[in-house]
């Protein structure tokens, strides 16, 4: 059962670096899913992909791509078969934990002016101090003007962020347990000190005001239709003396979404079923909305497919979705050598040793999780083994841990064979994660080879 490293399968690295360079790219201008969509809007056009709705019927080898609200993306390279046959679909989420200024943010105290956040998905609190922080998404304002916001990426950007208390005065903070040594209503981001001196009162802020209505042209009420998102400031980095790794922000679960976008993108020949990459929001909290993967956009654009194919009726779309099988393409946990206590090794994956499969996920009698066909995964076995693919099996640490889920459960609710198959990653839901350059182009290989299966 021993597992071999996906860099002793080549004889030089070029294709794994050179790779790696388009996904640093895309992690660092998609930090968030609006931003993600953009890049992959980008990529799929300068691929030849077309909007749906510039379709009036549906081919082979047409290359379709849908976007849902701007944060949800699905493309497809129609099949030779017909899509009742089923699809090879590809489905990663492209949110991260992060936090989020709230609807009425802005407060002065001690002459600093702070935004009010709330964070979102699971963090450790602690982690999100005393780094440089971003600022990035969108204004709606009444009149339908829409304010694009991006603060703290560019080289000459101002940063913010969130403070600590400095050592010297922390002897009651150090003696909280971790969860409640940075509460969440502490989570504030420091925005500025100036006063402006024409004010009458909370002058600090006011001055804020002053340069958010000079530079992006909007009022303080506007934050109540606003979503903007605090995230890690600065790109994504090569990591470690040999630069076998990227350290960066989002790699949950981009790193799969990209990998999984790619390989559709990439497509050489026309496939016999229908391929797709599908990438969703909200993941991180129970994949609700109309974003996430419980909504019936996919379905809805399925049903659009089919009736461009001239075959849609509601018992053809029920075929097609029992007749698709699907990547859940999402990351595991990878073991971390200063904290091998968590793991169940024989059980456990590794930087290094290719994708992921992990036949359930979920947590504690694994709650919450799909729990693959032993006849899906041999059929995806022997397709990994045919294509040289390096992979292993894991579970999210020792039983009793903890755990986490993914969206392989929702898209198997229509009774599609789905399991989940991603990307190892240390610091998982950190401000700074970190994967193989290694694994993330197995990742590619094998989600390229499933879908040309």
């Amino acid at each position: 059962m021993y597992r071999k490293s996906v860099w002793d399968k080549f004889d030089n690295y070029e294709d794994i670096m050179t790779y790696n360079e388009g996904y640093k790219s895309f992690i660092t201008k998609g930090k968030t899913e609006r931003l993600c969509v953009n890049e992959a809007i980008k990529l799929a056009e300068k691929a030849g992909f077309k909007p749906l709705e510039t379709f009036k019927s549906v081919k082979p080898g047409d290359k379709v791509y849908s976007v849902n609200r701007g944060k949800n993306i699905a493309v497809f390279v129609i099949g030779k078969e017909s899509l009742e046959n089923g699809l090879n679909i590809l489905g990663a989420h492209i949110d991260s934990p992060r936090l989020d200024i709230k609807q009425n943010p802005l407060y002065e105290s001690t002459e600093f002016s702070l935004l009010d956040t709330h964070y979102y998905g699971g963090i450790k609190k602690y982690q999100w101090v005393t780094i440089p922080l971003a600022l990035h998404g969108v204004v709606y304002k009444k009149d339908g003007k829409v304010i694009d916001i991006n603060i703290g990426d560019e080289e000459n950007d101002p940063v913010v962020g969130i403070s600590d208390l400095l050592v010297h005065l922390s002897g009651d903070q150090l003696q909280k347990t971790a969860n409640k040594v940075i509460e969440g209503e502490d989570l504030d981001i420091m925005v500025g000190s100036i006063p402006l001196k024409t004010a009458d009162k909370d002058k600090v802020k006011a001055n804020v005001l002053r340069i958010i209505k000079e530079k992006y042209d909007f009022e303080e009420e506007d934050f109540l239709s606003a979503e903007i998102e605090v995230v890690p400031a600065g790109k994504a980095r090569d990591y470690g003396l040999d630069r076998s790794m990227v350290a960066g922000y989002g790699h949950d679960d981009r790193v799969c979404a990209y990998t999984s976008l790619t390989a559709v993108l990439d497509l050489k020949e026309v496939p016999n079923k229908t391929a797709c990459a599908i990438l969703v929001d909200k993941e991180e909290v129970g994949s609700i909305g109309a974003t996430g993967a419980q909504s019936s956009y996919f379905i809805n654009v399925i049903a659009e497919l089919l009736s461009l194919e001239g075959k849609y009726n509601d018992l053809v779309l029920r075929h097609t979705l029992t007749n698709s099988k699907m990547l859940s393409s999402d990351v595991s946990a990878g073991v971390d050598p200063l904290f091998l206590g968590v793991n169940e090794m024989k059980n456990s994956a590794f930087l290094g040793k290719g994708i992921v499969l992990n036949k359930y996920t979920g947590s504690r009698g694994k709650g919450g999780c799909n729990d693959a066909n032993p006849d899906f995964i041999a059929y995806i076995r022997k397709i990994f083994d045919n294509n040289n693919i390096c992979f292993q099996t894991a579970e999210i640490g020792k039983v009793d841990q903890g755990g986490g889920g993914t969206i392989a459960y929702i898209l198997a609710n229509y009774n599609m064979n789905v399991i989940d198959a991603g990307i190892p990653v240390l610091n998982m839901h950190a401000p700074m994660e970190i994967v193989s350059k290694a694994d993330v182009y197995e990742a590619y290989c094998a989600y390229l080879a499933f879908i040309s299966a």
